[in-house]
């Protein structure tokens, strides 16, 4: 990368999966051309990348996970599979021609905030650059978590994270462990169970689990879809309603979902008649707390004499043995987790070091916190697509995404307005206060009151993920960006310059 040893852009955005490809085309809709987008992989889709596991799908219909501005009439199924969506997301970047922009195998190793300057100093392991704004659209679902077991480096066999699927592997005939019993292992669990001789999942907690109810779209469907595109809209527009009006259950009254935890039950009755193992499966806490898993073939995998569950978490590792907290043991081949990702601690954050220069994670030490979801206090011109609590428990994150592109669109304006060499630095009091709001919301929520630990939750307990709300109200609330919120910075050569006129004038 010679030759941009010391290029410079107006934007730089960090990541190419929904969050890095909308931030992307939103630019370009508002006339900004002079961007790129950095990918540490050699090709876009972000976490619809790099899970291809066995199984992987989305739990959010097909005709609502997907952008607004592009809308795909040929969706195969309700819920749509994992190649699909990636089949999706390389279709948005050459419809916008977005490829020109995006730099792959460039993971950043470091942004750090230019005072003198007004601008981030960017260092890639392709080379380096800077640029007036930075848009960070890694996601939280982008560094995959192995929890730390004694011996496991001793394993013999095989060992890796969902996300990292090793497809070199074959685990026809072997025994295997999954770890954890998130959305990952409730699809991974079914599709390998009838190849592997022997299936062990080590289950810290259970998740409440609702049948999928998907299907084949069909032709006709599509065709319409096509010719009549409104009727795509009225999809996509009942879809989202129909979640809205779920919303608080689980931000209000979540002792409503007693009835979908009574339907949950009587799906579980249906596939898993053993009533020992019906009673490892049931959780002890209130369905939504953590994220509710959509599936109708993970009981029955479960159900299947090749299968055994073991309710409690995965402590030691001997040799090929597998040790559970509770004295269990397992001989096994291969072990897979599905133990989730750095969501509350997300690494970007250790790379990124503002204008005190303290890091991104040193000041989120106490917990993630962002004004609007977008920008943290002491960096400035720096925004976060999917920041904190922006996260959701029952709709499409798309929405939410789509919500802060609008914010990103109107913080360009602003910059263009002011003119010159700006920034904006989100007011800490303003973070305060957005986040004391949040905060105050989230107490009477499910995923605060439910009796249960989920990722959703920091080291402190804290829950720094999930808005509170209804995807229209945080909508309403990225609509525009307020000046009043922000410090706004000028270069010491501006602001002398600006000085000097003065003088001028009064002279």
């Amino acid at each position: 990368m010679g030759e941009r040893e010391h290029e410079h852009v107006r934007v730089a955005v960090v990541g190419s999966g929904f969050g890095g490809l909308g931030a992307a085309v939103r630019l370009r809709r508002e006339g900004v051309t002079d961007f790129v987008v950095l990918e540490r992989a050699s090709s876009v889709g972000g976490t619809w990348r790099d899970n291809s596991y066995p199984g992987c799908r989305c739990d959010v219909p097909s005709h609502l996970y997907s952008f607004s501005f592009a809308p795909n009439p040929d969706w195969p199924r309700a819920f749509s599979g994992q190649e699909h969506i990636r089949a999706y997301l390389e279709h948005v970047t050459d419809v916008f021609r977005l490829r020109p922009h995006i730099r792959f195998d460039s993971e950043v190793k470091r942004m750090s905030w230019n005072a003198e300057r007004l601008c981030w100093d960017i260092e890639t392991s392709s080379g380096s650059l800077s640029a007036d704004m930075v848009v960070s659209a890694t996601g939280p679902l982008s560094d995959p978590k192995i929890p730390d077991i004694p011996g496991l480096d001793s394993f013999p066999g095989e060992v890796f994270h969902s996300a990292r699927w090793n497809h070199d592997c074959d685990l026809r005939g072997k025994r295997v462990a999954m770890v954890g019993t998130g959305a990952s292992a409730a699809q991974i669990v079914p599709a390998i169970q009838p190849e592997v001789s022997r299936l062990t999942l080590f289950q810290r907690t259970p998740p409440w689990v609702m049948p999928r109810v998907d299907r084949n779209i069909s032709g006709a469907e599509r065709w319409l879809h096509r010719q009549l595109p409104f009727t795509s809209q009225l999809r996509r527009g009942l879809l989202w309603g129909i979640r809205e009006l779920q919303v608080q259950a689980f931000t209000k009254h979540p002792k409503q979902l007693g009835l979908v935890e009574e339907l949950a039950r009587r799906n579980m009755a249906r596939s898993v008649k053993d009533p020992a193992l019906r009673a490892k499966l049931t959780p002890d806490y209130r369905i939504g707390c953590k994220r509710i898993l959509l599936s109708s073939d993970y009981y029955p995998a479960l159900a299947q004499p090749n299968v055994d569950v073991i309710a409690s978490g995965l402590a030691e590792v001997r040799g090929s043995t597998l040790v559970a907290a509770d004295g269990s043991e397992a001989e096994v081949d291969a072990i897979v987790f599905g133990t989730g990702f750095h969501v509350t601690d997300m690494p970007i954050a250790e790379r990124v070091v503002g204008a005190d220069g303290r890091t991104l994670a040193e000041t989120w030490k106490g917990g993630m916190e962002a004004l609007r979801g977008a920008s943290a206090a002491g960096f400035p011109n720096w925004m976060t697509i999917i920041g904190p609590n922006t996260g959701l428990g029952n709709s499409s994150m798309i929405l939410m995404i789509e919500s802060q592109l609008n914010y990103l669109a109107d913080y360009v304006r602003q910059l263009d307005v002011l003119g010159g060499r700006v920034a904006l630095d989100a007011r800490p009091d303003a973070v305060r206060s957005w986040n004391h709001r949040v905060q105050e919301r989230m107490l009477r929520t499910v995923w605060n009151t439910g009796g249960c630990t989920s990722w959703y939750l920091d080291a402190s307990g804290r829950n720094t993920t999930i808005w509170p709300g209804t995807t229209g109200e945080f909508r309403r609330a990225t609509r525009r960006v307020d000046l009043a919120e922000y410090d706004v910075l000028r270069a010491p050569a501006a602001r002398k310059d600006t000085a000097q006129e003065k003088a001028g004038v009064e002279a």
